[in-house]
Parts: C-alpha cells; structure tokens; sequence
C-alpha cells in the first residue's frame, strides 16, 4: 500500500522486526529463552486469516474468529510469539505440581513461560507505541497459530499482534 509515496507495507514490515527484537530481547525467568516467533508479512496474511476463519468454525465462539480475521486481512504484519512446553528445572511447584518432571508427565505447562510470553508481548506493544503503530493483541491468531502448528508442534501456548499504519486504527473499531 503507498501513501503519498511512502510504501506503508514495507515500513510496517520493517519495523515488525524491531518489534520483534524487542520481545526477544525481554527479560525471561532463569534466562531461559523458550519463545519462538514468527512475523507474518503481506503475502501469508491473507492465508493465515483463512486459517482462522477455518480454526473459529469449531469453537464456541466463532463470531470471534471472523472478526479478528477480517481486522487481520486489514493489517501489514502479524508477529505471533509462542511459548515452548518446557520447563525450567525450579520445582518451584507455581504449577501446582509438586516439581517439573511431575508437571510435565501430566502434560501441565510451566507457569513462567506463560509469564514470559505475556512479558515479551508487553515489550512489542510498547515498541509498537513507540512507533505509532497501530495494533492489537489477539488470542484468535496464537490459537490458530498453534492448532495448526505453524511454528512447530511444541508451541504450548501464543499470542498475535497484527500492525498497521494507516489513518485509522483498523482493530480499535470492530
């Protein structure tokens, strides 16, 4: 999309990636880096919100997926941060478990790489202001993300941020 003569689309992928940087380099508990993330640009946006049209037909709230869907055809960039299931070796028992190993022969997540990711998120909105860059965070395209394993089979949990620069914020009307 140009704009008096500015490519938007390419801004906004650009400094998608500074965004990105941002949530990486967010502080992680132990030190230990178990996100992973992906930014998706103008040529998957599209197929990724057919995804999520798919992926919104089998909840119980589908309505949710058409809508965040279409705010994401309206949008440049998505960076989507996922979670890995692994835990971090504190028996800190903050899952409810007794020590790591028992959490993870039940199959229940590390309580910090939830915090982590909500940290990182945090980070890339905040350098999204800083940009002016409109955004929105989006449950609907991390769950999509994930049940789809489009960043790997063991992304136990993500998130998405769609940016875009124009006139109007496309996600705050929706």
């Amino acid at each position: 999309m140009k704009k008096d003569g500015i490519n938007l689309t390419e801004t906004v992928e650009t400094i998608s990636g500074f965004i990105a940087a941002a949530a990486k380099t967010a502080p992680k508990a132990k030190g230990v880096d178990n996100l992973v993330m992906k930014i998706f640009t103008a040529g998957e946006i599209s197929a990724l919100a057919d995804k999520m049209e798919e992926t919104g037909k089998d909840t119980p709230r589908p309505q949710t997926f058409m809508r965040d869907a279409d705010s994401i055809r309206k949008s440049s960039a998505v960076l989507v941060i996922g979670t890995l299931s692994k835990a971090l070796g504190l028996d800190c028992s903050f899952c409810s478990r007794v020590s790591c190993a028992k959490a993870e022969k039940d199959s229940v997540p590390c309580a910090y790489n939830f915090t982590d990711l909500g940290i990182a998120i945090g980070s890339a909105v905040s350098k999204a202001a800083d940009f002016r860059m409109d955004n929105r965070i989006m449950y609907t395209v991390g769950y999509t993300v994930k049940k789809h394993k489009m960043m790997g089979k063991n992304v136990q949990m993500a998130l998405g941020v769609p940016f875009s620069a124009s006139g109007k914020n496309p996600f705050f009307d929706r």
